[in-house]
């Protein structure tokens, strides 16, 4: 078929290949651009696999421009126009804020999961300005906060930039705030591509098949597993012929040493030994890669370090507070933190679904900016989303060491509770990337020495892979228990440039070891 003007490699074009076949089979033809009724059916399900640096995220790219370009509608679940029979719709997924955001400051308009499987109920009001903007209504008129003019920059914006929400905010006036309510999907869409799916469950699997007839995935065998799936990703268990795997590995301008040192790690024969001493000796020639002889605290609160165990996440986590001066009875503004999920009760399913679409979910990366105005309430900025700055009821745990339970400074009576962010496990990293992140060495090694196994692989080197890749820029392999003090305090100026959304719901060291 023609291929867009791009230059493939040969497992790229192949993919692609057997991509178009698959939309060809639900009714899109991207080489003549041609668009048809769903056929029904067999439902479909694809997999694109590869290590990090094979190309996944350049075809999944690529793909989404050739179905925009044959006249495919992005749902990006933030507005939806009406439904037209003829229309042909695509939702790029990740299961995290974190993980979408990735793909959108590449140009990919991605959202989450969660965002898609539940859909917003909206003001009257905003669904006149946005069938308008979209080309299916008439201009509204006589909108309360909304001026002439007002109406005229969201029309400009829109025109240069499909974002509904966006050309509200040139209007001065926010999406959120026209949100209703929300409610879980009843109709199905039409093709999903979902990136990162080796951290799909079987559970969010079966979700997205209820929702999509044709379903592409984007994964890395290579990384870790989800917990309490025996060692194996859904990809794995799709038929042969379902699962195209891109093998070439790109380098990026001259040389990428952290790529390099993740497929290093593929060496069967490579001992743990050996891959440090590789480690050593590409921090000497290269600066993007450090041989860190302490954990740098200034980095912490925006790029939490990557550990293996528990305990040393916690020691972490109370080393970066103690050099902070943070007290025990409070958060100060700036510091990280983990949604660790929601504890409400199932009468209260309405306010479980708005706070998860607001991007307070499991794994969320969250910001506090402060206390809310109610006891118990925080504000926070969540990391990666579209929308960041919420007010929530918020239940925080802090953790310390040789303590079962957890020390919580405040909490509301019902909300998302959150642990320190400072730290986290390399597991729930997974699907996150920082410009530079630290990696703990002492863990690697203490994985080493148990000499654990995962789905054939040691479990140092998967573990070891997945750290590694989540650096974009810069990768620090820390190996002393040494931590550093803070150049200055917290801050969150950065964070501050809007308003928050509310959520209405009752350079020397010293040792942490």
């Amino acid at each position: 078929m023609n291929l867009p003007s791009l230059t493939y490699s040969d497992d790229q074009a192949t993919a692609y290949d057997g991509v178009a076949e698959m939309l060809r089979g639900a009714g899109i033809d991207l080489e003549d651009s041609l668009l048809m009724p769903p056929p029904g059916g067999a439902d479909q399900v694809m997999a694109v696999t590869g290590k990090a640096g094979s190309g996944k995220t350049l075809l999944l790219a690529e793909l989404y421009k050739a179905l925009e370009e044959a006249g495919v509608e992005v749902v990006s679940g933030d507005y939806e126009s009406r439904k037209r029979r003829d229309k042909r719709t695509l939702a790029i997924l990740a299961p995290t804020n974190k993980a979408a955001s990735v793909l959108r400051l590449r140009g990919v308009p991605a959202t989450t999961i969660h965002r898609i499987l539940y859909t917003p109920v909206y003001d009257p009001e905003y669904e006149r300005i946005a069938e308008w903007l979209a080309g299916n209504g008439e201009r509204p008129v006589d909108v309360e906060g909304l001026t002439e003019l007002a109406l005229d920059r969201a029309a400009a914006f829109y025109a240069g930039n499909k974002s509904i929400p966006g050309a509200l905010a040139a209007a001065g006036l926010r999406g959120s705030d026209f949100i209703t309510g929300w409610k879980r999907r009843e109709e199905p869409l039409d093709i999903g591509f979902v990136d990162e799916a080796s951290m799909l469950d079987d559970k969010q699997f079966e979700d997205l098949k209820e929702i999509f007839p044709t379903l592409l995935l984007f994964g890395d065998p290579a990384q870790l597993a989800p917990v309490n799936q025996s060692g194996t990703m859904v990809f794995e268990k799709l038929p042969q012929k379902r699962v195209m795997n891109l093998n070439r590995i790109f380098r990026q301008d001259a040389d990428n040493p952290i790529l390099d040192l993740a497929h290093a790690l593929a060496d069967p024969d490579l001992g743990f030994e050996q891959f440090e001493r590789m480690v050593e000796e590409t921090a000497r020639r290269d600066n993007r890669v450090v041989w860190g002889q302490r954990v740098e605290v200034d980095l912490m609160a925006r790029s939490p370090v990557l550990v293996w165990r528990n305990a040393t996440r916690i020691r972490l986590i109370n080393a970066f507070r103690n050099v902070h001066g943070a007290p025990e009875d409070a958060l100060l503004e700036g510091e990280p933190l983990i949604c660790d999920g929601l504890e409400l009760p199932l009468k209260h399913r309405k306010k479980r679904l708005d706070l998860e679409a607001r991007g307070l979910i499991k794994g969320a990366q969250v910001i506090y900016l402060g206390a809310g105005r109610k006891p118990g309430f925080s504000r926070l900025h969540v990391m990666g989303a579209e929308d960041p700055q919420v007010s929530a009821a918020s239940i925080v745990k802090i953790e310390k060491p040789d303590e079962e339970e957890p020390f919580i400074p405040f909490a509301a009576r019902m909300g998302a509770t959150f642990l320190h962010g400072a730290a986290v496990t390399i597991h729930k990293a997974q699907g996150s990337q920082w410009e530079t992140v630290q990696v703990f060495a002492p863990d690697l090694y203490a994985a080493a020495r148990m000499g654990r196994m995962e789905a054939g692989q040691p479990l140092w080197k998967r573990l070891a892979y997945v750290a590694i890749t989540r650096a974009q820029e810069r990768l620090i392999w820390v190996v002393r228990n040494r931590l550093s003090k803070p150049g200055g305090p917290l801050v969150v100026d950065d964070l501050r440039s809007q308003p928050v959304a509310p959520l209405s719901l009752e350079t020397t060291t010293e040792d942490f070891g």
